[in-house]
Order: structure tokens, then C-alpha cells, then sequence
């Protein structure tokens, strides 16, 4: 049994998916809700649900009764609650300010010793047990005697995210699975039931991963409503920023010129713009034309600052399917008008790396069906490992290995090996690998690309003739 297998491989980081299916536990993101119950089983056995539950009603609060919980602390001096912190550095003022995201509480104080032990506050934001203090006291002040920061003292934390990483455990667990059942730990580590894919809808599925773990890697997916893409993104990975329609700044992406604070893009390892037709750019024509250059390049300037990033991009847009005559979902749509106006360019699209075919993924609707039943990995240190596999590159690899034929631009070639080296960390990533496992993701790589170059043929069939892109594995 699969299950068996993952346990044994894996021990303490293998967890049973089912317990963050619980409709009683959604409020948290997956990989708090598997590092909780990790301990809880580990303390209290079968019983662990109800404790589970128990806890987090007690420590858990909605952000609707912030006011509450300012009471609370004020009437009994300290307080503990779950939520998320961040910390931001005030070089000006040589201190630090910490930011409840939960409660929407900024500019609390910190106890240094907390910041030096979990340096992840700084980086990305971490979920835990948070002690705070009323220190009205000794908050600092101006020379008119106002407050400078939130009277509000964090004192102690307890995380509930992943310590480490140890990629080589990672990469020699590979070697226990064959192929098709890594698959699977892959599918059970998302949370989903692969009984429910065959293996070609497998593989789409984990292309959905291929920016996590490949910088500078730009995927768009068209898809029917229900599949999981953003399900995928909010519960695999506190490396993302999710822009869900509404309005988008350069500012907010790039570079924020009154605060000379780096966007999104200069901190994240991925942003998604989810529902792309419902983005709207507060400034299109700036906003385009940097996505552009820096898609491109990995560069972006704005105002005085110049950057580089590894953030990979990622569009994903909701399309209308039917079956075609062999019974295989198609989009019905036109796919250059699910995009924003500002976005129906080719210079743009043809930035696009490959286009990740969801109309062919079912809709996810029963939870006794569609999520998974058994043993993954767990979610906070897969996530830790996609984020340290960005620093590896696989695409000597490919060069060593596979020789492209046909009509390849470099943008092309680079594109094609962009997806290839991504959707290689995940299903190799010991490295050892036969013939036709490298031709399953040659396949899919040159697909993908593929994909845009037909689209941009459709769109402007004189400067973008149709093209073959194929390959030899060497050996």
C-alpha cells in the first residue's frame, strides 16, 4: 500500500491528507492544519481530532472580533492567539514591527530573541502560537509624547510551520517509488486523490508547480471553474501572492517609490494573477510594459530602483469547455479574450513559457472523492523543499541529454527548457532517470510551447508562422 510506503519512506514528515480536509479546519491554510495535527497525533493518538479542534477554537479568532481581543489583552495583561506574523524592519528608528495579519493589528512590538530564532517573520510571514503583552509602558514616543508603535508586545511564538529543509532526504526518497507512484506521493502531498486522474491529468496537474520550483518561469492556465488552481497555489506554498481580480498597482507589484519598499515581485517566488479577466491595472500602459521587460529579462526598474528577481509569473483564467467527437474536454473560447484589453499582446504572450491545458482536469466537487484519501507529504516542508530546489537548475541536464529540432527561437528553446528542467526537479529529482521518463517531460515541455506558438499564429499569422518543435533524447 502506497500509504505504508510514504510512512516508511518519509516517517515524521508524512502525513495523513484527510485530516486538513475537515470542513472544521479550513479557516487555516493546509500546512498549519498538517503541522497541528502532526503533534496532536503524536500526543494524543486516536484522539487527537477532538484536542485538535479544542485548541484551535480556544486560540483561533476571527478577525470580526479584533476589538474583543484588544479587551481582552488590555483587561489581563497578556493573551494568546493563533495567527500570522510579520515583521518588517524600521532601519530608520532601529527596530522592528510586527504585523498581525489575522487580527489586522500593525506595528506591534517584538522580542528580539524571537526574531533571531525564526528568521522565516522577516522573509515571508509565519502562522504560530502568539503570545502578546499590554506594554503601554514602554512604547517608544516622539518628542510630543505620542506613541510610535502599537502598544502591543509579542513576547513569545510558537510556530506551526516547517524548521528545515533537507533537500538530500527529498532526493533519495525518490529512489523507493517507481515512477507512476511518485505520482501519487506528489497528487496525495496536494491534497487530491490520484484515483481520480489518469496519468496524463496527473502531469497537468504538477505542471501547475513548475514556477515553484523554476524561476523566471511564466505559465498561464485556461480551465474551467472547480479544478483546483487556486486551491493548489494558497495550500502548497507561503511563497505566492495572489492577486484575485480587482486592482493591480506597479507600485504593489514593483517597487513602491513613497515607501522604497519592493513589490511583490522583488519578495515572492511566485505571483498569481487569478482571474485574469477581472484584473484591472491602475496604470496599464506602465504596468504592461514592465511585465514585458521583466518576464523577459528578470529585470524591472521603477523610479529610482533597479531590480532583479527569480519571481515566476503565473495567469490563470477561467474558460467555458464542451467534449469534442472523442469525448475529450476543449475550450469553447477564444483564448485571447478571456485577457484583460491591456493584455491581448502578442509581445506579452509570446513571454509566456507554455500554457497549462486545464479544460482537460475534472472539476473538483465531492470531498470524499476528490481529495485525497491517504499519506503525503507534508505540505509546510514541501513547501520549504520547492523553495530551495529554485536555487538548483536541471537544464544542463536537458542540454547533455536532448537535442531540439525544428524551428526553435532562443526565446523558444529557452521556454522549452524552462519547463522541461521545472517539471524534472519534481518527478527526478534524484536525477536518475531512464529514457522514456525524460521523453514524458520532453513531451509535455515542447507541448506546452507549442500551445503559444499556435495561439500567436491565430493572433498574428504573419510574424508567427506555425512551427514544429521537436527533439531527440540522445543515447
Amino acid at each position: 500500500m502506497l500509504s505504508s510506503k510514504i510512512k516508511a519512506v518519509f516517517g515524521d514528515l508524512a502525513v495523513d491528507k484527510r485530516i486538513a480536509s475537515k470542513s472544521e479546519f479550513t479557516m487555516l491554510p493546509r500546512y498549519v492544519i498538517e503541522n497541528l495535527a502532526s503533534r496532536f497525533v503524536e500526543k494524543f493518538g486516536d484522539d487527537y481530532a477532538s484536542k485538535l479542534q479544542g485548541f484551535i477554537s480556544k486560540y483561533y479568532h476571527e478577525a470580526k472580533e479584533r476589538e474583543k481581543i484588544l479587551s481582552d489583552l488590555m483587561k489581563f495583561d497578556n493573551i494568546k492567539i493563533i495567527d500570522e506574523v510579520r515583521v518588517e524592519t524600521d532601519i530608520h528608528r532601529q527596530t522592528y514591527r510586527a504585523h498581525l495579519e489575522n487580527l489586522t493589528l500593525r506595528d506591534c512590538m517584538i522580542d528580539l530573541e524571537i526574531i533571531e530564532e525564526h528568521e522565516n517573520l522577516l522573509i515571508t510571514g509565519m502562522w504560530g502560537l502568539v503570545t502578546l503583552k499590554y506594554a503601554i509602558d514602554i512604547v517608544p514616543k516622539d518628542r510630543e509624547g505620542n506613541p510610535l508603535m502599537t502598544p502591543v508586545l509579542i513576547t513569545d511564538f510558537q510556530p506551526f510551520q516547517c524548521s528545515f529543509t533537507d533537500l538530500g532526504l527529498f532526493r533519495e526518497a525518490r529512489d523507493e517509488f517507481t515512477f507512476d507512484e511518485w505520482l501519487d506521493v506528489l497528487i496525495n502531498t496536494l491534497g487530491l486523490n490520484p484515483k481520480v486522474y489518469d496519468r496524463r491529468q496527473k502531469l497537468v496537474l504538477l505542471t501547475r508547480l513548475i514556477p515553484l520550483v523554476e524561476r523566471n518561469s511564466n505559465l498561464i492556465e485556461f480551465g474551467p471553474r472547480a479544478t483546483g488552481k487556486t486551491y493548489l497555489y494558497r495550500n502548497s506554498t507561503y511563497y505566492t501572492r495572489i492577486f484575485a481580480g480587482g486592482n493591480v498597482s506597479p507600485a504593489v507589484l514593483f517597487y513602491n517609490i513613497a515607501r522604497k519598499t519592493l513589490g511583490e515581485i522583488g519578495v515572492k517566488d511566485a505571483v498569481i494573477f487569478d482571474e485574469i479577466s477581472k484584473i484591472k491595472f491602475s496604470n496599464p500602459h506602465e504596468m504592461v510594459g514592465k511585465l514585458k521587460d521583466y518576464m523577459e529579462s528578470g529585470q524591472y526598474e521603477r523610479g529610482p530602483k533597479k531590480a532583479a528577481s527569480g519571481c515566476s509569473i503565473i495567469f490563470m483564467g477561467n474558460v467555458s469547455v464542451e467534449r469534442d467527437e472523442t469525448g475529450k474536454f476543449v475550450p469553447v473560447e477564444e483564448l485571447t479574450y478571456i485577457l484583460p484589453d491591456e493584455m491581448r499582446d502578442s509581445a506579452l504572450i509570446d513571454r509566456i513559457h507554455g500554457i497549462i491545458p486545464g479544460w482537460e482536469l475534472p472539476k473538483i466537487s465531492k470531498s470524499g472523492y476528490h481529495l485525497a484519501k491517504g499519506y503525503g507529504i507534508a505540505s509546510d516542508y514541501f513547501c520549504e523543499i520547492m523553495h530551495e530546489m529554485r536555487k538548483l537548475s536541471y537544464m544542463h541536464i536537458i542540454d547533455q541529454e536532448v537535442e531540439l529540432s525544428g524551428d526553435y527561437s532562443i526565446r523558444e528553446e529557452r521556454a522549452v527548457k524552462k519547463v522541461a528542467s521545472g517539471l524534472f526537479k519534481l518527478l527526478i529529482p534524484n536525477e536518475s532517470f531512464s529514457k522514456s521518463e525524460l521523453k514524458i517531460i520532453m513531451d509535455v515541455a515542447t507541448e506546452y510551447r507549442k500551445r503559444v506558438n499556435d495561439w500567436l499564429h491565430i493572433l498574428e499569422p504573419g510574424e508567427f508562422p506555425k512551427k514544429r518543435f521537436e527533439y531527440d533524447v540522445r543515447g
